[in-house]
């Protein structure tokens, strides 16, 4: 096979991100003419398939895909010949669902960077090495087409191309002020997310990346930012994966950080999960049989594509940025306020996979319908940023852009 037919898309993943996905692409059914949804849970595919038929009187494809296996991921690819893969799945199977991509001629999009299962650490590096190999073939991948990364790295772009001559500081600022009424539960991935906000902090400044201790140690970097329509929030310095390519492609850049907000009762209970060993990626073994702490606590956690029932409150996520133009100082924030239980009026999901799917989505329908195109492995600000601007405001995710008079921790 050497590329698929235009209009057809293949989703891997049929959790939250994954259904805001299949359900926003058959919602532009001129773009994406015939979807498949794949995923190791044909249930949850089947749940997702009677939604968007119930809603659109679309019908869509589904299969059961293992997207630990190249050939597996191959073989499917092959039978239904997509033009392009949007991956939804975990970052675990990145570079499967790549080399499978590159077998099969078709392009690629994620919305989170690999990382191995083994170690708590995720970095560019081992999808940034497949540039050559999808350059040769006239292929594009495109990496972090969420929210953030994703729309955060294009409110840079936007800002670098239309507002600044130079960007010199940078705050992503990430706050879901929602409640969704369980005791302890996590806004995507459990697994994912514990391995992530348990890390050490690293921002990146004046040419050099400083590490700060993670969010549950009583020395980490916090500060109260008053977000707009929902307040002050406590928000907490943390690493997440567009500061590393921002770093290179955001001129006179000097520092970039970024936030995010979590409340006393999230930061108690994972702390107590965190010294009771619960949180631990090392198997242990219970009476005979290995067992991986995190893994549990997956399984005993709510299914985050679940928690949209009796959602309620708002994110705001947004950029900081400061700099020059015309010799001048200035300072903006672009940002987007999303709101939960609208979010699940309209396709059963929470903010947190709304914000996610919705650009993941927007970035395929810019590589289907050509305004996004290139050979290699890219992210989103190496590209032009005023169409994916224009559909987030066209699909449900507007934008607002202020003179930023507010105060950040120094």
């Amino acid at each position: 096979m050497d590329g698929g037919k235009i209009g057809k898309v293949l989703i891997i993943g049929a959790g939250g991100v994954g259904r805001v996905v299949a359900r926003k692409c058959a919602l532009v059914p001129e773009v994406f003419e015939e979807i498949m949804l794949a995923s190791r849970s044909i249930e949850k595919c089947e749940a997702i398939k009677k939604e968007i038929k119930d809603a659109t009187g679309r019908e869509i494809s589904i299969a059961n895909v293992d997207a630990e296996s190249v050939s597996n991921v191959v073989e499917l690819i092959k039978s239904f010949q997509p033009y392009l893969v949007i991956n939804v799945a975990l970052p675990y199977q990145d570079l499967k669902i790549m080399e499978a991509c590159l077998e099969t001629g078709v392009h690629y999009i994620d919305t989170a960077n690999y990382e191995p299962p083994d170690v708590a650490h995720f970095e560019y590096s081992w999808q940034w090495a497949f540039g050559d190999k999808f350059r040769d073939k006239g292929l594009m991948a495109l990496l972090g087409c969420g929210f953030d990364p994703g729309v955060s790295n294009v409110f840079c772009a936007y800002a670098q191309k239309h507002i600044f001559d130079e960007i010199n500081y940078i705050d992503i600022l990430d706050c879901n002020a929602g409640n969704h009424g369980h005791p302890f539960a996590t806004n995507f991935n459990p697994e994912i997310n514990i391995r992530e906000v348990t890390q050490p902090a690293r921002h990146w400044e004046n040419g050099e990346w400083i590490e700060t201790p993670p969010i549950l140690d009583e020395k980490s970097v916090h500060f109260s930012f008053d977000y707009p329509v929902v307040g002050k929030k406590e928000s907490y310095m943390i690493y997440h994966e567009e500061l590393e390519s921002l770093v290179k492609n955001v001129k006179g850049l000097k520092r970039i950080r970024f936030w995010m907000t979590f409340s006393e009762n999230y930061l108690t209970h994972l702390r107590v999960l965190q010294n009771v060993g619960m949180t631990r990626i090392d198997a242990v073994d219970y009476e005979g049989t290995k067992v991986v702490p995190l893994k549990l606590l997956k399984l005993l956690l709510p299914d985050p594509a679940t928690l949209g029932t009796n959602y309620t409150g708002k994110t705001v996520i947004g950029n900081v940025m400061s700099g020059k133009k015309d010799g001048k100082d200035k300072s903006v924030y672009i940002y987007n306020v999303c709101d939960h239980a609208e979010s699940y009026k309209e396709l059963g999901a929470q903010a947190v996979s709304y914000t996610t799917g919705v650009p993941a989505m927007v970035s395929a329908m810019l590589i289907m319908k050509g305004i996004w195109k290139g050979a290699g492995v890219f992210n989103v600000e190496e590209l032009d940023p005023d169409p994916f601007m224009e559909a987030l405001n066209k699909y449900g995710l507007p934008w607002k852009q202020a003179e930023f008079t507010g105060k950040l921790q120094e």
